[in-house]
């Protein structure tokens, strides 16, 4: 009894030493209108509203079903701008099953699109301009909270309030961070986050990653930032005498939030201010609907969950792929729980269930799950690694690829083209996936990696977000290399100068070896004559 009362003493006095944090005033936005996104996003509003902040908050999706009560405070986006029709328009495709036969570059073309698109249409509403053109500004806000994903317009609201920033990626590191955060990412062992490689890359693997990552820099400072500074002038050059320029703004973030975290991510350097938070989104699991439930329970041969996500729809596959999955399928012992859009669908397997949407973590936790037939997005293949699920993907594009490509790295996911997949490859590829105990092995280990941590995700995400809040930004955080000419910061100059002296020392042996040669001949002659 003793010590269990001395055991609460101490739990409160570590409660009482935890720093505490007065309710803050965050403006958030969350403009991009892109559906899994909002999963990181949701999970971050609740747990900052439900730790006692006052959140306003630009959204591209109503966040009323969360029920946040009165300290939180929405400016919807309406309507919801539809980015997909701008991307099949812009690259002449039909569906998204397409993205498979695009490239590298097309993808950076496509975020750029997207990325302008939905920001103006956000900066259009009557309620952010009146938010711009606020004329009380001090005092009204402690933080701006914003998406790091091609927003950055967004930026100048901190410039309008005088407000530290902390942004979240929902893509986990990007290239471009390197130059945001003021450090160097090794291109020889850190893949671009849209290639398809790991962190064991060949002599010519290298080469494209160079390449790639060398192109991505030069497109965003000569294509993309000129774009986007010509949306933020439009917007803010009423506010400001001089308007901030992207390059500038994004250089004034004192904390980011990663989506990813050991061992989902390519060990590289990094520095304080970037902090991995992946997993944020992820919950104990609830109850499945009963004729879930009973469908998973009564799989004695283990069961196949197939979701390609929220934006590329099963539905849309080309009518002879989806032929082959059923025959697959139905050629199996294993039930398959899939996400169909169109529950009409004709001939179903009897082994197959569809439902056009489906409660993915809370399936993926079922313990009769052997298999998640994924896309490879980052949400999932978080999630298929929190409840140890082995993964057949079927990347389509961005960062699909290596995600799944660390998948088949780690031992715990075999990887697809799509277009390429035979009855045969299917088949074989998921029988290896349940009969091979190694994939389970393996992505169990990585599962008990992924959750060990000193502190939940959310509950990180909230107390670096408190952090900046209390200490009115973090400059202490900031790197030196941010304030460095871009020829000091790879140390061009260095290199320029070392260069000259070796130039000089070996003009100076070959001058001196010239010398003693023209002395030698003078020498011999002298003694012929």
């Amino acid at each position: 009894m003793k010590l269990q009362s001395l055991s609460l003493v101490l739990l409160c006095c570590a409660l009482a030493a935890l720093p505490q944090a007065r309710p803050a005033n965050i403006l958030a936005v969350y403009a991009f209108p892109g559906k899994s996104h909002f999963m990181m996003h949701t999970a971050l509003i609740k747990e900052l509203v439900e730790s006692g902040h006052n959140v306003t908050m630009i959204t591209a999706f109503s966040l009323s079903a969360q029920q946040l009560g009165s300290n939180y405070t929405e400016l919807l986006i309406e309507p919801v701008y539809d980015f997909w029709h701008d991307v099949k328009l812009s690259f002449g495709v039909q569906h998204l099953f397409d993205l498979t036969q695009m490239k590298n570059y097309d993808f950076l073309k496509m975020l750029e699109i997207i990325g302008l698109k939905t920001t103006e249409h956000a900066l259009r509403q009557p309620k952010v301009q009146a938010l711009i053109n606020a004329r009380q500004t001090e005092g009204v806000f402690d933080l701006l909270l914003a998406e790091q994903f091609y927003q950055e317009a967004f930026l100048a609201l901190a410039y309008k309030y005088n407000i530290p920033i902390v942004t979240t990626s929902t893509l986990g590191y990007e290239n471009h961070m390197s130059q945001m955060m003021g450090l160097i990412t090794p291109w020889s062992f850190v893949p671009h986050g849209f290639m398809p490689f790991t962190d064991r890359m060949s002599f010519m693997e290298r080469v494209h990653n160079t390449y790639v990552s060398l192109y991505e820099d030069f497109d965003r400072l000569l294509s993309y930032f000129p774009k986007m500074d010509a949306i933020t002038e439009r917007y803010f050059g009423q506010v400001f005498a001089e308007v901030p320029k992207v390059r500038h703004m994004e250089t004034q973030i004192s904390v980011m939030l990663l989506n990813s975290h050991a061992p989902l991510t390519t060990a590289r350097p990094t520095v304080d201010a970037m902090v991995p938070v992946g997993g944020m989104h992820i919950y104990p699991p609830k109850p499945l609907p009963a004729d879930m439930q009973s469908f998973l329970d009564a799989a004695t041969e283990g069961a196949i969950f197939f979701s390609l996500g929220s934006n590329v729809q099963s539905k849309e596959m080309p009518r002879d792929m989806l032929q082959l999955f059923l025959k697959v399928f139905g050629s199996m012992k294993q039930r398959v729980l899939w996400k169909f859009e169109d529950e009409s669908i004709a001939q179903l397997p009897p082994n197959v269930m569809i439902r056009k949407w489906l409660p993915q973590a809370d399936i993926l936790a079922h313990p009769n799950v052997k298999v998640f037939i994924t896309h490879g997005g980052l949400f999932g293949t978080q999630e298929g690694v929190h409840y140890a699920v082995p993964m057949l993907g079927m990347p389509f594009y961005c960062d699909q690829h290596l995600n799944m490509n660390k998948a088949v790295l780690g031992g715990y996911g075999i990887s697809l083209h799509f277009q390429s997949i035979t009855e045969d490859l299917l088949r074989d590829s998921l029988l290896q996936l349940i009969h091979n105990a190694s994939y389970a092995e393996n992505v169990q280990r990585i599962s008990r990696i992924f959750r060990d941590r000193p502190m939940s995700p959310r509950r990180s995400a909230v107390y670096w977000i408190e952090y900046v809040i209390r200490h009115k930004g973090a400059p202490h955080m900031r790197s030196a290399g941010l304030d460095l000419r871009w020829y000091q910061f790879y140390l061009l100059d260095v290199i320029a100068f070392l260069a000259v002296l070796a130039l000089a020392a070996l003009f100076l042996l070959l001058l001196a070896i010239r010398l003693l040669q023209g002395s030698g001949r003078k020498q011999r002659k002298a003694k012929t004559n």
